[in-house]
């Protein structure tokens, strides 16, 4: 063999032989005989072997070119049957979908997006992971993560989604009531409070700012937790000042449970961001589900 033969001229060829004529294969190919015959030309010459006895009035495979069309045709005819299969996959997705997220992430995502989702793509399996400690999503296997915004590594292609976030001081009316109201970060130390152990390990540092200040406190407490929906009931049960993302406390707050405090010495951060590595081809459950996160974002429906 002279050239591999290419797949067009190997589809010319088992047109021509299926006709046996290379007006009805041209017109079944959209060519014109003459760039047809052209092609076989050029594939005979590559793979040093006649395929056709040509006369002007008619058209036959040679032996050589009976056995090749006996070989390539069920060949090509698979090839025809897998690019369908996968056309299939695109028009109707399946598979699995695997995205990691912190605990606030995910429940924003069951809330708002999983649904919706799942109504359009009922193939798919979105498989979930909550996971409190930052991992390299490539590593471990999965098609996106989630994380606030300001975590996501700068390798990699982000989609803002929700509203910005904030962290609120909040304590029991009770407690105030006992204790007194801090009016500045400092009035902390004197008070009773709930310390954050991040997934990391290490004990979370309250920050605050106001006026383009930063202002960091490392409270002492005799109480420390791993989960800021503890962190929230220890602090309506009256047990301390707790300092926790606003959406945790959102719901004790509105029920007057626990009240929030330093209010001016906390501002807002960027909210969560979906993100996945910059490859050329976004796997086509991902595309969906970001397609989907999107159209939440345009209706303007952040809120947590």
């Amino acid at each position: 063999m002279n050239k591999t033969p290419s797949l067009t001229e190997l589809t010319a060829f088992l047109a021509v032989a299926r006709h046996q004529s290379f007006r009805a294969a041209a017109d079944e190919l959209g060519l014109s005989a003459s760039t047809l015959s052209h092609m076989i030309r050029a594939l005979e010459e590559g793979l040093g072997l006649r395929l056709f006895h040509r006369t002007t009035r008619s058209v036959a495979t040679t032996e050589a070119g009976t056995e090749f069309f006996a070989s390539l045709a069920p060949i090509l005819s698979s090839l025809d049957q897998t690019l369908a299969t996968v056309g299939m996959m695109q028009t109707r997705l399946s598979g699995t979908l695997r995205i990691n997220a912190s605990k606030s992430a995910a429940l924003f995502l069951v809330r708002h997006i999983v649904l919706p989702f799942r109504n359009r793509y009922p193939d798919i399996h979105l498989d979930l992971v909550t996971n409190g400690r930052f991992i390299d999503i490539v590593a471990t296997g999965f098609d996106a993560g989630v994380r606030l915004a300001e975590a996501v590594p700068q390798d990699m292609i982000a989609i803002r989604f929700g509203a910005d976030g904030r962290f609120v001081a909040v304590a029991s009316p009770n407690y105030l009531a006992a204790r007194g109201t801090p009016q500045t970060p400092d009035d902390l130390h004197r008070h009773a409070c709930i310390r954050f152990r991040m997934p990391s390990g290490k004990i979370y540092r309250w920050e605050f700012t106001r006026y383009g200040q930063d202002h960091d406190v490392d409270v002492s407490s005799a109480f420390t937790l791993d989960d800021m929906d503890l962190m929230v009931e220890a602090a309506a049960d009256g047990q301390g000042i707790a300092f926790v993302s606003e959406d945790t406390a959102q719901e004790a707050i509105a029920q007057g449970r626990l009240t929030p405090i330093l209010d001016d010495w906390t501002p807002t951060f960027p909210g969560h961001a979906l993100y996945y590595p910059g490859h050329r081809l976004v796997p086509p459950a991902l595309r969906a589900f970001i397609n989907v996160l999107k159209e939440h974002q345009s209706r303007g429906t952040v809120t947590p």
